[in-house]
């Protein structure tokens, strides 16, 4: 078979992802994917670190995986360095989905130990089956040409020196060099997008094109170069259309008219700026509008003026900010993922459990529905209690903490709370026998 040490070491070398003095600092969940770079850059005499992170997901199973690769770094020689984190505790807290709490914690961690301990880089066993499924999930959510390229060989001090391998090949090398490593049982699962397309999307696309991974790999790298063309000519033109102070940035209407190619170029201008693919097209769609149009990222808000648009940073205490759904949208991106579905009440409709999602009687509701914070002085009638409930004190039943509150969104019908996202609805918009028409709010998380 092909020899992966020998590929890995040439990769690496052409893509000047280290230099054989540097300390490196190895991912490893005990997987066969970070087993298998573990035991490749001990093969190639890189000077290496072991971090592991044990997410609390899996229970017994995590803390297996802790002491396994524990123990094979022990057997190696190599310093080891752990971290238990209460992944589902944050997420919550911070109203991220697990995976991306898990990311957020893991990377933190991972560059404090890379400071504490003298690391110059952080490799990573993302692998080239990796790409292409970051690729087709950046496509299903919407993306600009930088999601199209997928992940980089090397960003700064982290560094992927498996990307350029199959998992297949890995799986390979793993069995014929006798690599040990460990299943994770939610790989298998289709709970989570990734693992859908892995598991059914790309096995059908390799139906027509058996070599499809290595082909989007190859297209990736063809617009990563068409990437740096574009934001040659970006870092040009960026200075007129982006002007002013980091507290007031201000964009001419009139240079934005007549870009060529503007959407893309406007997308690249706010992604920076935490504003996604379909709030940039709503800000275009409002290019002729009346002044006065607002569009919100989790950091910023953009004002539609009549000679530009106006870009500021949003106050951390900004407790009065307001987003209007109206009726027929169906989905939003700010300040909550969320997707606004309308279905006829049938026999076979069963009531989703999930804290995610809620289903409303839709004749009840008038719109557009509000997104708010909760204000002090807030009442709801929690789902299956028959009085009002003041909110501070249902606040207090959930033992909520200050930060909790603080990130909070309400779904309301004026003043009228509907829905708490992933606490609790309002009785008085549950589905009775009587409800014709639902409102299904998911939350995407």
């Amino acid at each position: 078979m092909t020899n992966l040490l020998t590929r890995m070491k040439e990769f690496i070398r052409e893509e000047e992802l280290c230099s054989p003095s540097d300390h490196i600092l190895l991912a490893v969940s005990g997987g066969i994917d970070s087993m298998v770079m573990a035991h490749l850059m001990i093969k190639a005499g890189y000077n290496c670190g072991v971090a592991h992170c044990n997410f609390s997901l899996r229970g017994r199973e995590s803390d297996e995986d802790e002491a396994f690769v524990r123990r094979w770094s022990e057997d190696h020689h190599l310093p080891f360095y752990s971290r238990r984190f209460d992944t589902l505790d944050h997420a919550r807290r911070h109203g991220l989905s697990v995976q991306m709490a898990a990311r957020e914690l893991r990377h933190r961690w991972f560059r404090q130990v890379m400071h504490e301990h003298g690391y110059d880089r952080l490799a990573l066993a993302h692998n080239r089956n990796d790409l292409a499924e970051t690729i087709l999930i950046n496509l299903v959510r919407g993306t600009g040409l930088r999601g199209l390229r997928g992940m980089p060989a090397r960003h700064d001090e982290l560094i992927r020196p498996l990307l350029f391998a199959t998992r297949a090949e890995i799986e390979s090398w793993a069995h014929e060099k006798k690599v040990p490593w460990r299943e994770d049982s939610s790989n298998s699962g289709l709970k989570y997008l990734r693992n859908r397309i892995r598991h059914q999307i790309i096995p059908l696309l390799e139906e027509l094109n058996p070599s499809f991974v290595d082909t989007l790999a190859a297209t990736a790298k063809r617009l990563a170069g068409h990437e740096e063309i574009f934001e040659r000519y970006l870092e040009e033109v960026r200075p007129r259309l982006l002007t002013g102070t980091e507290e007031r940035r201000l964009i001419p209407l009139d240079m934005v008219r007549q870009l060529p190619a503007r959407d893309a170029l406007l997308l690249e201008l706010l992604t920076p700026y935490g504003f996604s693919p379909p709030t940039v097209t709503r800000i275009l769609d409002a290019l002729d509008a009346p002044p006065g149009r607002q569009f919100f990222s989790p950091q910023y808000r953009l004002v539609k003026d009549r000679d530009h648009l106006i870009l500021t940073p949003l106050a951390d205490d900004d407790r009065d900010r307001r987003f209007y759904v109206d009726e027929g949208t169906p989905a939003i991106e700010t300040p909550l993922r969320l997707r606004f579905t309308l279905l006829d009440r049938t026999p076979a409709f069963r009531i989703p459990t999930s804290p995610y999602t809620a289903a409303v009687d839709a004749a009840r509701i008038t719109w557009p529905l509000v997104i708010r914070r909760w204000q002090p002085g807030d009442y709801f009638r929690p789902l299956g209690m028959k009085g009002m409930k003041k909110l501070s004190d249902f606040f207090i039943d959930r033992k909520l903490s200050l930060v909790e509150k603080e990130e909070l969104w309400l779904i309301t019908d004026g003043e009228k709370i509907i829905w708490i996202p992933g606490l609790r609805l309002d009785d008085r918009y549950k589905i009775t026998d009587r409800t014709e028409k639902i409102l299904l709010i998911e939350w995407i998380r």
